[in-house]
């Protein structure tokens, strides 16, 4: 026991300086005035609540969340077993999906201006004359992007999970005559239950780093439709707004605590 303490010290140590002291000071600054000195109590947190602009980003990046989860959970799935069934191009199929992942912002910021601005290929295509990031296709805009650039790393999770699952089972149910429905819905979901909380979580953190490419591409101040708490966020300390900041880091990260939590409950229940 206390040689594996020593094991564990030097990353707990890192874990303790880097993190957990200073959000321990991001919770003591939401109770004090923007210079840290004066104790207001709450009135931070009333402050946040009652600003337009956090509950339009508040609003967003709940839609957001809930669109994009269930999409990219389902399409990485399908995505997964259809890449499993693969034999020999299965390896080239794999590279492709991890492409996004490797691409760096500047070049994806490109991408975008090049796809979806007033004089971009979709328009071309389309004969249409739609600012895409000022419109209400904003907002799909950002769930595209945000499907686009996560989908290789949640097929990645789905196939080790598909990997662990014994090729008996299955040849044991079609001998019983199971279909391949019947296979996938009565093995392959029950014995991917543990990959599917470990993506829906990992999934669900991703949904709040979802800003580099909407910020380089629309600015501060994007629209409506696609502003989120980063956004928001981002402002606020542009602005030294140290005070509302604190405040609406500590409404963030308990928001996102009690997701988490509620989300392992109602899989330990299943």
């Amino acid at each position: 026991m206390r040689k594996g303490f020593f094991f564990v010290l030097p990353s707990l140590t890192g874990v303790i300086l880097f993190l957990l002291l200073p959000f321990a000071d991001v919770v003591r600054r939401s109770f004090f005035d923007v210079l840290g000195n004066a104790f207001v109590g709450l009135r931070n947190y009333q402050t946040v609540f009652q600003n337009g602009a956090f509950l339009q980003a508040a609003s967003n990046t709940l839609r957001f969340t809930a669109v994009c989860i269930p999409l990219l959970v389902t399409v990485s799935l399908a995505a997964a077993v259809l890449l499993k069934e693969q034999k020999g191009m299965g390896s080239i199929f794999k590279s492709m999906y991890l492409v996004p992942m490797a691409i760096p912002v500047a070049s994806v910021v490109l991408l975008w201006k090049l796809l979806f601005d007033r004089s971009g290929i979709l328009n071309g295509l389309f004969s249409l004359e739609i600012d895409w990031m000022n419109s209400e296709y904003a907002f799909w805009v950002l769930v595209f992007s945000y499907l686009w650039k996560n989908l290789g790393y949640d097929v990645i999770l789905w196939l080790a999970g598909l990997a662990g699952i014994a090729p008996e089972i299955y040849e044991a149910a079609r001998v019983d005559g199971a279909g391949q429905w019947r296979c996938f819905f009565s093995i392959t979901l029950p014995n991917l239950l543990p990959s599917l909380y470990t993506i829906t979580v990992l999934s669900f953190l991703n949904s709040f780093k979802a800003f580099r490419e909407a910020y380089l591409v629309a600015g501060d101040y994007p629209h409506q439709s696609m502003y989120l708490m980063q956004h928001l966020f981002n402002n606020w300390f542009r602005e030294l707004s140290l005070d509302k900041l604190a405040a609406g880091a500590v409404i963030n990260a308990a928001a996102i605590l009690l997701l988490v939590m509620l989300l392992r409950r109602a899989w330990e229940k299943e």
